[in-house]
């Protein structure tokens, strides 16, 4: 999870990723939600949303083995009209 301060000082969430492995000394990782900045109000507020990247973890199979079901809609990228 990553989290920062916006440019209205505000603090958001603006990721959250799953680690998925190692390559080499190097930690991977892939973007399962990220924070979409959509602009800026004249009173100078960050406007946007938290969505999904597409990707279904790897650790949903997890869950649901131990009985926690996500539905796969909760993955998929929000269409923009």
């Amino acid at each position: 999870m990553q989290v920062s301060r916006l440019s209205d000082g505000t603090r958001k969430v603006i990721s959250l990723a799953e680690i998925t492995g190692m390559e080499g000394e190097v930690v991977t990782m892939q973007d399962i939600f990220v924070h979409r900045k959509r602009g800026v109000r004249e009173t100078g507020e960050v406007l946007g949303e938290f969505i999904a990247t597409g990707i279904r973890p790897k650790f949903a199979e997890r869950l649901a083995v131990t009985g926690i079901h996500l539905p796969p809609s909760m993955f998929e990228v929000p269409r923009s009209y």
